[in-house]
């Protein structure tokens, strides 16, 4: 019978897998003052292959250790995508409250992105491997997995993973992962559904884009 639960250490592994390299960028980009990011076609690419990569390592290992990988397939419907384009929409009108207190226009905060040279061809396959990526990972693994320690360790850790590697977007950028995983994880508590949050999640991958395509 394969095991849906995983120990501390398990779970420090797969972080270290999934989010260890991404973690010591973020954190660099701190030191190094939160540099604007230059994003690009072949730079999404070289993401997608390197995303990859890194869940197959860690499926391998997962697979080895006896967990349910299969389980780990978000399975699209239209009632899970319906879902997942209301979570967007609650994640995003619930990011905007939060982070409208904290707004200083003469000192927006916000690392800007620089999207030249950036195509939709490249930011929708990029989008749909980083969000299943990061949720299947985050929800589907560590939150789920760590559930028999408490709701306050399984929702909590995976969070904090999840910030750690974003801060390289600055402190409201911060604040919006941290709002966005929050609401992710408490939909995915209520219905252990992967489906909803991965597609909510790539749509915030695109749909930023699109704005400022506009």
């Amino acid at each position: 019978m394969r095991k849906s639960t995983i120990s501390y250490r398990e779970a420090a592994i797969v972080a270290a897998i999934c989010f260890g390299l991404f973690i010591f960028w973020s954190i660099e980009a701190v030191f190094a003052g939160f540099p604007n990011a230059r994003v690009s076609d072949s730079g999404f690419g070289w993401m997608i292959g390197l995303e990859i990569t890194l869940a197959s390592v860690a499926l391998i290992y997962l697979n080895a250790r006896g967990f349910d990988v299969a389980s780990l397939y978000p399975k699209p419907s239209v009632k899970g995508s319906l879902l997942g384009l209301g979570l967007f929409v609650l994640a995003w009108l619930i990011g905007m409250i939060a982070i409208s207190p904290l707004s200083n226009p003469s000192n927006p905060q916000v690392i800007e992105f620089s999207h030249s040279g950036l195509s939709l061809s490249a930011v929708v396959p990029f989008a749909m491997v980083n969000g299943a990526f990061e949720e299947v990972f985050l929800l589907g693994v560590l939150l789920r997995g760590l559930r028999g320690h408490g709701l306050a360790v399984a929702v909590g850790l995976p969070l904090l993973v999840r910030v750690l590697y974003h801060l390289y977007q600055g402190p409201l950028g911060a604040v919006w992962v941290l709002v966005f995983g929050v609401t992710f994880s408490l939909i995915y508590v209520r219905g252990l559904q992967l489906w909803p949050p991965v597609l909510a999640h790539i749509l915030w991958d695109i749909v930023p884009f699109m704005a400022s395509a506009a």
